[in-house]
């Protein structure tokens, strides 16, 4: 006989008296980057979970939902793990969600596989973390989802040739593959890559290399946030795009929060990706708006809307399970979820619990004094390659 871990029969007491009490609060704990250099992002993404709330209601089921957050501090995968430990042991919550970045996500895993709680992640996008454990469920994306469509892009467009700038940790490593798959198999050629630290990288010698190299275009993927700021300065600052060399990237480079602190510098960049808040539908304008009046002075991005439709996922399992947060239960009713996003419509992968989203090709251009990201091609439903 098995004898349960010690944070398995702490939990197993607690899932015994939800059942027997199923008009209790409903707590869902968030582990997010509320500090250090990540912190804006996970404001972003907590502000989206709670714009949800507030156009849906705090009641679901019978039950009220409450939100507990914990600050991880960003890649701290030891705080992560420490935090999840504490929200389903002390705060006794039903739900596991937030997980901005990826070693946070695999830190927490193996507590949702042995407590069996659901969890769902709402940015973290290395391929790999929805195998992690049979409770994850992503509404954010991947690295390799959002990398395949530039690839393909590139290769139809005139780029022969490309040199990959990407950072070294595990999305990095997965859009640098994806990207010389995809580009490579479609006839491209890859004349040289390089990976970059994850702190405080200076990205002024990696691009002169490429320069030297003269390829057609640069690939590039850092970590969202002021990375993507000193690269796309430091391109310009080098003279790549004097020189002819383009810039291709993922959308994460250029999201809203950041756009601005670029500048003028990022006019013309090409990026492929799942969300802009310049997104042409009646269900992103409504978003765009709620979330201005909300949020005064902020334009809500990836990672509020990855927060957003996180709540839908668990907003409309509970329905199906009326108000039954058994792990196994409310994966059952998540999967195969399809609903109209504000990023377009989005469908959870019933084999991968992965989302199944379109993916759009972006050029910046200034609107109304405004940089934005102006989708001008899409490729609809596109699965995770990663797991192809």
């Amino acid at each position: 006989m098995r004898i349960p871990t010690p944070l398995v029969a702490a939990c197993l007491s607690l899932v015994l008296a939800g059942t027997a009490s199923a008009a209790q609060d409903l707590k869902i704990g968030m582990i997010l980057p509320m500090t250090g250099p990540f912190a804006g992002h996970g404001q972003e993404l907590e502000n989206g979970a709670k714009l949800y709330m507030q156009q849906h209601g705090d009641t679901v089921a019978g039950r009220k939902i409450r939100l507990i957050i914990k600050d991880d501090t960003g890649i701290a995968p030891a705080i992560s793990k420490r935090q999840a430990q504490t929200l389903l042991i002390q705060d006794k919550v039903d739900i596991l969600a937030g997980f901005g970045m990826t070693p946070s996500a695999f830190a927490v895993a193996p507590l949702a596989s042995e407590t069996k709680t659901a969890m769902v992640v709402m940015n973290a996008a290395t391929s790999s973390i929805t195998t992690q454990s049979p409770y994850i469920i992503r509404t954010s994306m991947t690295l390799p989802q959002v990398t395949a469509p530039i690839a393909a892009w590139a290769a139809k467009n005139g780029i022969r040739t490309v040199y990959s700038i990407t950072a070294d940790y595990g999305p990095g490593h997965d859009a640098e593959t994806q990207f010389i798959k995809t580009f490579t198999a479609a006839g491209g050629k890859m004349i040289g890559s390089v990976r970059t630290p994850t702190q405080n990288p200076d990205f002024a010698p990696f691009l002169q290399k490429a320069k030297d190299l003269h390829p057609d275009a640069v690939f590039l993927f850092v970590p969202a946030g002021e990375q993507g700021v000193a690269a796309v300065k430091a391109y310009k600052e080098r003279g790549l795009d004097k020189a002819g060399i383009k810039l291709i990237a993922t959308g994460d480079i250029d999201s809203e929060d950041v756009i601005g602190a670029i500048g003028d510098a990022a006019l013309g960049l090409i990026t492929s990706f799942h969300y802009s808040d310049a997104h042409d539908s009646p269900e992103n304008h409504q978003f765009v708006t709620a979330y201005a009046k909300s949020y005064p002075g902020q334009r809500p991005n990836f990672w509020s809307v990855g927060g957003y439709d996180g709540m839908h996922v668990i907003y409309e399992a509970l329905k199906k399970t009326g108000g039954n947060a058994n792990g196994d239960a409310l994966l059952e009713a998540s999967k195969g979820m399809k609903w109209m996003s504000p990023r377009g419509p989005v469908e959870i992968d019933p084999q991968t619990r992965d989302i199944i989203q379109n993916v759009y090709i972006r050029r910046v251009e200034k609107i109304d004094g405004v940089l934005k990201n102006v989708e001008f091609d899409k490729i609809e439903a596109v699965k995770d390659p990663g797991k192809a």
